[in-house]
């Protein structure tokens, strides 16, 4: 499948994608389980149907692209509660709701959709000191990667990684799968990933793999302007899909922006030369409707 071919909706002149919104937030919100270690993975053991529900509200509020619910699929994960051995049956579950959706709305709505898996750190996501050595980190990647080709993804979306190493292994593992690949890193205010090393030679060390995409996620809309500047640079197509800034204890997020204000930050990111925008933890499909809205409306 060709790159353009991932770029269906043209708003305002410019042809761009919209991500969805945060799989887990929306779990959350209608009282599911999503404490650790498998976070959003425990719907699929006991609320399916919720899982294929969110999807649905986020291809109903225009969203381009569905996330497949593989955030916590991986066999590490699994093996902390005894399921390591249902790894790519997990996945092929995440995959097939996220695709039922995708069908339906393509139907309804004479759009194409297209299914993205996720490939994430395979241990915490801001704890760079915990990524793996070489060895298992190559394996692992390389097994997940397969696990969601075998289930039919368009894409893979290796994403919210911290580190420059574990960030090869995932664009390498989906280069030997033959799938689309898009990176995005989980970065600081000054464009550095948690590791410490810049965006900008981030981006470099997984050119060498040819993704479709580079991006950042999972930061708050108020650190994103020095990473939008090296994103804008780097001669590569680029996504933005921030959150809401770090979580609350009692609940909510530091930066809650209303999904008209998140919209209207995304515009930004349109005018920096984004490709695709999206939201992170916190976003809901509210948020992804607004940002449909507000970008189809603005005049380029």
């Amino acid at each position: 499948m060709k790159a353009e071919d991932f770029f269906p909706r043209r708003f305002a002149g410019r042809k761009v994608a919209v991500l969805d919104g945060a799989m887990g937030t929306a779990l959350e919100a209608r009282g599911l389980r999503c404490e650790l270690p498998l976070w959003s993975t425990w719907a699929l053991l006991d609320s399916p149907e919720a899982v294929l529900e969110v999807h649905r509200a986020a291809a109903r509020a225009g969203a381009d692209w569905l996330t497949a619910n593989t955030f916590r699929t991986q066999a590490r994960t699994l093996a902390a509660v005894g399921m390591a051995d249902r790894a790519g049956e997990l996945t092929r579950q995440a995959v097939s709701l996220a695709r039922r959706a995708a069908n339906e709305t393509a139907e309804e709505a004479s759009r194409p959709l297209f299914v993205v898996g996720s490939q994430p750190p395979l241990e915490d996501c801001y704890r760079p000191d915990l990524v793996p050595g070489n060895g298992p980190l190559e394996a692992e990647h390389r097994a997940h990667a397969r696990h969601l080709a075998e289930a039919g993804v368009d894409l893979i979306l290796a994403e919210t990684l911290n580190c420059v190493r574990e960030a090869v292994a995932a664009a390498e593992a989906v280069l030997r799968v033959e799938r689309p690949c898009w990176v995005s890193f989980v970065v600081d205010e000054h464009a550095r990933l948690l590791s410490g090393e810049p965006l900008e030679a981030a981006i470099r060390a997984v050119s060498a793999f040819d993704p479709l995409g580079v991006g950042v996620n999972c930061l708050a809309t108020s650190a994103l302007p020095e990473s939008l500047a090296v994103l804008r640079a780097c001669g590569r197509d680029f996504s933005v899909h921030p959150n809401l800034g770090p979580p609350l204890p009692g609940g909510g997020f530091r930066e809650a922006l209303s999904a008209g204000d998140f919209a209207r930050e995304a515009t930004v990111w349109l005018e920096a030369g984004a490709r695709v925008v999206g939201g992170c933890c916190g976003t809901t499909a509210d948020h992804v409707g607004a940002v449909v809205t507000e970008i189809t409306e603005t005049p380029s």
